[in-house]
């Protein structure tokens, strides 16, 4: 069972390390900043420290000066570490001590580990990563896998919620997984407000991998896109990869590539996140019985709905609707 985090005013400390990336050490401020209730109550206080309370240097030409050294991170339910583009984590695999230690006693407490981009290279050498699943950017993902191989490493997703310890993949991937905490904490009418103040997509289709850099495809080559619309508007309807690639007047065998290289992930891992979207809104919005949530989400039956739900949230869609349905007036 995941634990809630959903309490009032959780409290997010920032660990700014000596050359961290500008655009990663301002996202989780910005968005966990937007996360807002109904009536405009803030659901996180974010406060930013660096390993001595003394300045660190960014690798954009000017240097952070935080009000907090390390002692904020005893407090925080969630430590969030952003991306860095130098220093031992990405040279030689160590780490300052005194990082070391803050980090792992927050995570022998229970309190949420999250990095941005390369951040994930500073969890890795205090330890945090062994033997879990995790991402950082794909263009640093050899390194990574030279200086932490214990670590399993899926530099083709977005980011990797692995319980209290969650990673993303480089730069906007970090949006995506603050919203996607958000999201766990609170539901998704609470991380779509928070997106639409961040003027971002709440939910990105696909990983990273479509991203990494690959020959220019041929001029006027037949994309996936319009399947995938196509594909959307009939997520309660029995789609077959034979029926999507139909649509798309390509092989499965063509479809199916195209569709990675576009998206990053197979048509069945795409269709199963937008599914679990589509109950997770159904679940929060509406009082449809289960079994309908179900049916109209795409998963055929209530067993096959609970069983997403404890594989990707750890709690039964009842559970889930309960914690986030809001009350009826």
């Amino acid at each position: 069972m995941r634990k809630n985090w959903a309490m009032a005013r959780h409290q997010i400390a920032v660990l700014a390390l000596d050359h961290v990336v500008a655009l990663d050490l301002g996202t989780p401020a910005q968005v966990f900043g937007a996360a807002r209730d109904a009536s405009g109550a803030p659901r996180y206080k974010i406060r930013t420290c660096t390993p001595t309370g003394g300045p660190v240097r960014s690798v954009a030409g000017f240097q952070v000066l935080p009000d907090h050294g390390l002692e904020i991170i005893e407090e925080a339910q969630t430590v969030v570490v952003p991306g860095i583009h130098g220093g031992p984590p990405m040279t030689d695999g160590t780490i300052d001590p005194a990082v070391s230690r803050a980090l792992r006693a927050a995570h022998a407490r229970s309190a949420r580990i999250v990095s941005i981009c390369t951040g994930a290279f500073a969890l890795a050498a205090a330890g945090l990563l062994d033997d879990r699943p995790a991402t950082t950017h794909w263009y640093h993902a050899e390194r990574f896998r030279d200086l932490y191989p214990n670590v399993k490493l899926d530099p083709d997703v977005l980011f990797v919620d692995d319980g209290e310890v969650l990673t993303s993949a480089g730069v906007a991937a970090g949006l995506d997984l603050c919203l996607h905490i958000i999201r766990a904490d609170h539901g998704a009418e609470i991380a779509n407000r928070a997106a639409r103040r961040c003027v971002v997509p709440p939910w990105r289709d696909g990983g990273q991998a479509q991203y990494i850099e690959r020959p220019v495809p041929v001029a006027g080559a037949a994309g996936t896109a319009p399947t995938r619309a196509w594909a959307l508007d009939r997520l309660g309807d029995p789609l077959t990869l034979a029926a999507m690639a139909g649509h798309a007047r390509m092989s499965v065998r063509t479809f199916t590539r195209r569709f990675r290289e576009e998206t990053g992930v197979s048509p069945a891992r795409w269709l199963l996140g937008h599914r679990t979207e589509r109950a997770r809104t159904l679940l929060e919005t509406t009082d449809l019985p289960v079994d309908q949530v179900a049916r109209r989400a795409g998963f055929g039956t209530p067993a096959a709905l609970r069983a997403q739900f404890q594989a990707s949230l750890g709690v039964s869609p009842a559970a889930y609707r309960r914690t986030f349905r809001a009350p009826t007036p």
